[in-house]
């Protein structure tokens, strides 16, 4: 029967017409690939600034804070002071 049967010749009959059959399927498979990874990289940057801003917010929170608090300590020494 040779070196190859029936099933190695299907097998090869599928791959050529998978790549080179139906109207540009791997054209359309690549593109829809490379959209999916454009997505993909947008959210990453979306997700990375959102980030960045929610670190920037709680800094400034953070520095709120603590100049409230010196503020109010400064103000309790300042009636201490005061009140003796």
């Amino acid at each position: 029967m040779g070196a190859f049967s029936i099933w190695h010749w299907l097998i090869v009959l599928v791959v050529v017409l998978v790549l080179f059959g139906g109207g540009g399927k791997i054209s359309r498979l690549m593109g829809d690939f490379g959209k999916g990874l454009k997505s993909f990289k947008k959210g990453m940057k979306e997700e990375e600034t959102a980030a960045d801003d929610e670190a920037d917010t709680t800094e400034k929170k953070k520095i709120d804070s603590d100049a409230a608090d010196t503020v109010a300590a400064r103000s309790e020494e300042k009636d201490k002071a005061a009140g003796s």
